[in-house]
């Protein structure tokens, strides 16, 4: 039945999609909520210039008409088919002590919005109490992704993952880009080229999700002089983040410049992977609520309750998405096949992913549905799953994360037993030499291989490389919370002065030690990530907890890549060129006897920290020597004989300057013993 309501026609629509839908009758809005006794749709027209809720048309939804189930629809016939502001008013039940949180007086957003308008410029405080609206495009043409377009498809084992922030890549102002694309999308696109000089195949995008920069704005704190630059608070899983656009923020515009940043890293050869964050929202906690959707509409289904009905915070964050809800696992999934199929991207790696391996009650589950789903979706199977199995509720899950063979991780065990290694610290050879050779102890189960690893001493949370080897404690007075944010275990080492220094013997140290740790990175069987940033020695001075700096602190420095482009970075690019040509540093199975062989009568003396060993190649015979020396001496290394018919070249020695620490032909005339400095290593290649 149609009937007319404030000069609309409308019917009563169709539960069939969630969100916003062109059914043959007009434009259909669908939204769940269970516990929901009334809910009304608000619309803007192109043509109202609305600012703020009280100026939107209201429809009431009639539970007698317009729901079926759980689910509140309703058809307006004659809707543009474009540029509609719309939003929800949900009321129900008002006892907090039931779980319950509605307030009719906030327009909120719909959870399956595709396209989200807020406010127009990146960290314009002017806007800070701009509304998240969703809205709908349904007249512009498909994007064209050309008769040539193909997916990188990339194997596991070839990835080099580059983990970066879009707005931070080119917002400074050495990217030397007009202003209206420095930190967008496009901004990407135009610095593809110093991707592929670098030499990685995939980026892994901080979040891109629509989130609110400005949340820690929104009322007096210590933190409310921060823009969240990082991105992990999301308001919404289907909208791309529309001031990453150009120009001023427009979400058809974000939309369509998304898609041509994944063509072009596509067409490069490079894969696209983000950083999802699926553990909690934007929405805070009970004592300083920020409701904009899942909140309003019902928390009782979204979030993750105690028994007294209060919020668990297993994300840090101040709630805990309800992951394994049949409904909010709905949501998960039907967000990251739209972000597949829309937006051609390749893999995702779940922030926080041990939140989504708990029950609606926060207790842990051996098989959690919703990892399970992941593994096994139609639709997902191309894609690269990758977990940081942890939380902040202490599910540690390195190597143990419910995988079904198919699921990778964050290896926070590498990270530390290599930091701790290449400082010098006692007892850690033998973990090292694990690490190095592909961590079998936790990954070598059923069907799991090496690539499951995701090999990582630099992360976006933490020191940057340069920071690692300059600071031994965080500075992180900038926050505003007394320096007591931030992680206290960093295994750092500032080589003998805290901070930025001039004496040459440590500014070599520290040159040093930065190399070897790439170096390590690179030749590492499993899957290597490196850090925005660390191929020129970005520094973020000590601050390990940078998320809400919007300035040079996080913000890539062209001008000091440039300074660095025939050292440090050379160096970088070319060991990682170096890895994509060489098969015997990234196996498809754990290595066996005759793959490797330690060079090694040591492994019980704690005091030893020298390791050298030799990786076979069994068909061409190029082996590959290695030996990392994290003494304060020089180690007189005995060189075993190269392959019948091979001599030994040097190609790496990173106690050497630019260009000798790196030759990709190699220097012949190694001897039968070779001088490794203190804290420096070694590659040789025999050919």
């Amino acid at each position: 039945m149609t009937e007319t309501r404030q000069s609309f026609k409308v019917s009563s629509g169709e539960i069939s999609h969630l969100g916003v839908s062109q059914i043959e009758k007009g434009i259909n809005f669908a939204l769940f909520s269970q516990n929901a006794t009334s809910v009304k749709l608000c619309l803007s027209l192109p043509s109202s210039d609305v600012n703020d809720d009280d100026g939107m048309i209201e429809l009431v939804l009639d539970p007698s008409v317009n729901k079926t189930g759980d689910t509140w629809h309703i058809c307006v016939e004659d809707l543009p088919l474009g540029n509609v502001l719309y939003g929800y008013r949900v009321d129900g039940p008002g006892e907090w002590n039931q779980g319950h949180r509605f307030d009719s007086s906030i327009v909120l957003l719909d959870p399956y919005a595709k396209l989200v308008k807020g406010r127009s410029f990146f960290g314009d405080s002017s806007q800070k109490f701009a509304q998240f609206y969703g809205t709908y495009d349904f007249e512009s043409s498909p994007f064209n992704w050309g008769d040539d377009y193909e997916f990188p498809n990339i194997p596991e084992k070839d990835l080099v993952i580059y983990e970066m922030n879009v707005r931070a890549f080119t917002a400074d102002e050495s990217s030397g880009m007009d202003p209206s694309i420095r930190g967008s999308y496009l901004g990407v696109i135009e610095k593809i080229p110093h991707l592929l000089d670098l030499g990685i195949n995939a980026v892994e995008l901080l979040p891109v999700f629509e989130f609110d920069e400005l949340e820690l704005q929104r009322r007096p704190n210590p933190r409310d002089h921060m823009i969240n630059t990082w991105g992990y608070s999301t308001v919404n899983f289907f909208a791309p983040m529309s001031r990453y656009a150009s120009g001023e923020g427009d979400p058809i515009k974000a939309s369509k410049e998304f898609k041509e940043m994944v063509k072009a890293l596509h067409s490069a050869g490079i894969e696209v992977i983000l950083d999802v964050v699926y553990n909690h929202t934007n929405e805070a906690d009970d004592k300083y609520p920020y409701t904009t959707s899942f909140r309003g509409i019902d928390n009782k289904i979204y979030y993750m309750l105690d028994p007294n009905n209060q919020l668990l915070n297993f994300s840090g964050c101040g709630n805990t998405l309800n992951c394994n809800h049949p409904v909010v696992m709905d949501l998960i999934l039907d967000s990251l096949r739209h972000w597949v199929t829309e937006y051609h991207v390749d893999g995702f790696r779940f922030d926080l992913a041990s939140v989504l391996c708990r029950e609606t009650d926060g207790s842990p589950l051996s098989a959690p549905p919703l990892i399970r789903a992941i593994a096994k979706d139609s639709v997902l199977s191309r894609c690269k799953i990758i977990a940081e199995p942890w939380d902040c509720g202490g599910l540690y899950l390195v190597g143990k994360f419910p995988n079904w063979d198919r699921w990778a991780e964050w290896n926070g065990m590498y990270r530390d037993d290599v930091r701790r290694f290449i400082k010098g610290d006692s007892g850690m050879k033998g973990s090292f030499a694990t690490r190095v050779s592909g961590s079998s102890d936790l990954y070598e189960v059923n069907q799991r291989k090496p690539y499951h690893s995701i090999n990582f001493i630099i992360a976006h949370d933490g020191f940057t490389l340069r920071d690692l080897v300059t600071y031994n404690f965080k500075h992180n007075e900038a926050n505003g919370e007394g320096g007591n944010d931030g992680c206290n275990d960093n295994h750092s080492w500032n080589c003998g002065f805290e901070g930025e220094t001039g004496d040459s013997h440590i500014k070599s140290l520290r040159a040093r030690q930065m190399k070897n740790f790439h170096l390590a990175l690179m030749i590492s069987q499993g899957t290597p990530m490196m850090l925005m940033g660390d191929e020129y020695g970005h520094t973020r001075y000590g601050n390990n907890n940078s998320y809400g700096h919007d300035t040079a602190l996080n913000n890539f420095q062209w001008k000091e890549l440039d300074a660095k482009k025939q050292s440090h970075f050379r160096f970088f690019s070319e060991v990682i060129k170096f890895r994509h040509s060489h098969h015997v540093l990234k196996h498809e199975n754990f290595l066996s006897k005759g793959e490797i062989t330690w060079h090694e009568d040591n492994w019980d003396n704690p005091e030893s920290k020298f390791l050298a060993f030799t990786l076979h190649d069994g068909v061409s015979g190029r082996d590959i020597y290695l030996a990392f020396n994290s003494h304060d001496y020089f180690v007189k290394a005995l060189i075993p004989l190269p392959p019948h018919g091979k001599q030994w070249f040097r190609v790496a020695d990173t106690n050497l300057e630019s260009p000798d620490d790196f030759v990709k032909e190699g220097v012949a005339g190694v001897a039968e013993t070779y001088n490794v400095a203190p804290f420096s290593s070694i590659l040789l290649e025999s050919k």
